[in-house]
């Protein structure tokens, strides 16, 4: 079984209204890292001044960029015959879904969230946003925020729920 830890940025937060602007893939087998992938996407929309922000993604940065019909089939072929895994799984998945409906193509994965795994595996970590379960676990994230180093991040913090008793790998 592989699993595809995807992370996306965002113009805002809803998948039907917005776009994409950065999307990173890290695919693993549960243990180790098999490929990884990642783009900053052309969202052909303004990013708002709270999200470039956050992410540090500047309108600019994305002018040049693919858009995400550029990149549809790569995106495709990554999330191919895999499990999607992200933290805060809805999110993410509806944006990729959101965005090939929009080219006119009907597509869905399988789909597991870390937040929810963390919740059932590490009830006494407290807060489980990405940044807070990775900092109490040790996983370091130079790059929060940004799609490739979430992923990142979050295939780490895959891996590490993965050994534990009761956990996917078990």
């Amino acid at each position: 079984m592989k699993y595809a830890v995807v992370d996306i940025e965002t113009t805002g937060g809803s998948a039907k209204s917005r776009g994409i602007t950065e999307i990173g893939i890290v695919v693993t087998d549960g243990t180790r890292e098999l490929d990884r992938w990642s783009s900053l996407i052309n969202p052909f929309e303004h990013i708002p001044p709270r999200i470039e922000a956050l992410t540090g993604i500047s309108n600019e940065m994305v002018e040049d960029a693919p858009g995400f019909e550029d990149v549809a089939d790569t995106v495709a072929e990554m999330l191919a015959d895999c499990v999607f895994v992200a933290h805060n799984v809805g999110f993410d998945y509806a944006f990729i879904r959101g965005h090939f409906e929009a080219l006119g193509t009907s597509w869905s994965r399988p789909k597991l969230c870390t937040v929810r795994l963390s919740r059932k595996l590490l009830p006494n970590v407290g807060s489980f946003s990405l940044g807070s379960v990775c900092d109490r676990l040790g996983i370091s994230n130079a790059a929060r925020h940004r799609a490739m180093g979430d992923a990142f991040a979050t295939a780490q913090l895959f891996h590490h729920l993965w050994s534990l008793p009761h956990g996917p790998g078990t």
